[in-house]
């Protein structure tokens, strides 16, 4: 059995853009080669005891509303949204609050993983598109920051 030899370009290329990203875990296959690079989380969270409300209806679907918004901040993966750290605690954000980049707006579990969603840049959160516990897509707006 023939031996591939590491890529460790790829590999640091790949760390790079887990960290740039706040991604868990990330996965590249050329169908030859397969690398897979993953690091641990150490956000606690669980899901909440009663159901969450519903969100507050503006009339458009979320993706209606949040997707063409310079200021949107998608989701990176499919998953589900947490508004807090934990259940009873308060939100991460809410609307009106100043953000500083880095600054952990929400959490999408995926795979049984918390991965932390990060202000892209400074501001102030304009709305927020998500609802606690809603499942949510790849893509999808999930916070605006002006």
């Amino acid at each position: 059995m023939a031996t591939t030899p590491i890529d460790t370009d790829a590999v640091r290329a790949l760390a790079e853009l887990l960290g740039d990203t706040g991604l868990s875990e990330i996965e590249y296959d050329t169908g030859e080669l397969r690398i897979r690079v993953a690091r641990t989380v150490t956000v606690t969270a669980t899901a909440p005891a009663a159901p969450a409300a519903p969100a507050a209806d503006t009339g458009a679907s979320p993706a209606a509303s949040g997707e063409a918004h310079p200021g949107a901040v998608t989701s990176p993966m499919v998953g589900v949204v947490y508004l807090a750290p934990e259940p009873g605690a308060p939100n991460f954000v809410k609307i009106g609050d100043t953000v500083d980049e880095g600054a952990t707006l929400l959490l999408i579990e995926a795979m049984k993983t918390f991965n932390p969603l990060r202000a892209p840049r400074a501001g102030r959160v304009a709305a927020i598109l998500a609802s606690d516990s809603m499942p949510v897509e790849y893509g999808e707006p999930l916070v605006i920051i002006e």
